[in-house]
């Protein structure tokens, strides 16, 4: 690791939204803030010895592959899922329906969790069918899915190295995932200084589609789908700093 290592990075407008990664590290095969790095890889760790190749699918993300993420669902060249996972055709909904079908599964360039440095997608990779690619739905990770051992595990044994899902449960905004998981410690700082002006003004100045009706009531949208989260368990907020 570099000295960022050894420590704080300093998380401003640019880190908050994805458009500098002084912040993060390599690390484990993921992209993240260093402390957040040290105890993934000590998870990763442990979970090996429980028989399990814990892998990250995605960690830190930029915010121009946000943006390419966003307008390929915007255009229809993404799947494209309402709420219950059924596919939706984007050419047929109105704009802000578009937005809004979106926003259930990604989050807004800007306001993406990944950008933090914070936030790791994880699998199973030992446990990953052959021939078949990862997709990242609920089922994978239910009872009877390729994961769901890897979601027993987390259950147990996440939370002692500081990581918890902020999307367990249904709040009306993202849908639950449980290949999510955040680094309380450093998670925290990051949600405390993002506003929804620090997003705004990112969104402004880029070429994602939909800007108009995304920017449209960006309060409501802000409060729906990127502040309404679980809060990590207390005793995780706390401590497992790395």
């Amino acid at each position: 690791m570099t000295a960022l290592s050894r420590n704080r990075p300093l998380i401003g407008p640019l880190e908050l939204t994805g458009r500098s990664r002084r912040h993060v590290v390599d690390c484990a095969g993921a992209l993240l803030q260093p402390a957040a790095a040290r105890a993934f890889a000590r998870m990763q760790v442990a979970a090996g010895k429980a028989g399990l190749d814990l892998c990250a699918a995605s960690s830190y993300r930029d915010f121009a592959t946000q943006v390419r993420i966003w307008n390929q669902k915007w255009r229809g060249e993404r799947p494209l899922l309402d709420r219950q996972g059924r596919p939706l055709l984007a050419h047929e909904l109105s704009p802000r329906a578009r937005v809004r079908a979106i926003l259930i599964w990604s989050a807004a360039p800007g306001a993406s969790r990944h950008h933090w440095g914070t936030e790791v997608d994880v699998y199973d990779r030992a446990a990953l069918p052959a021939g078949q690619s990862l997709r990242l739905v609920p089922a994978e990770y239910a009872a009877g899915g390729p994961f769901a051992a890897l979601t027993a595990w987390l259950d147990g044994n996440m939370e002692r190295f500081g990581f918890y899902r902020p999307y367990a449960t249904d709040r009306g905004g993202v849908q639950p995932e449980a290949w999510h998981l955040s680094h309380a410690p450093t998670a925290r700082e990051a949600s405390r200084r993002l506003r929804p002006q620090t997003v705004v003004r990112a969104l402004q100045s880029s070429a994602i589609e939909g800007k108009a009706a995304l920017l449209a009531n960006f309060e409501a949208i802000y409060a729906r789908y990127v502040r309404a989260v679980d809060p990590p368990p207390r005793a995780v907020g706390r401590g497992a700093r790395g």
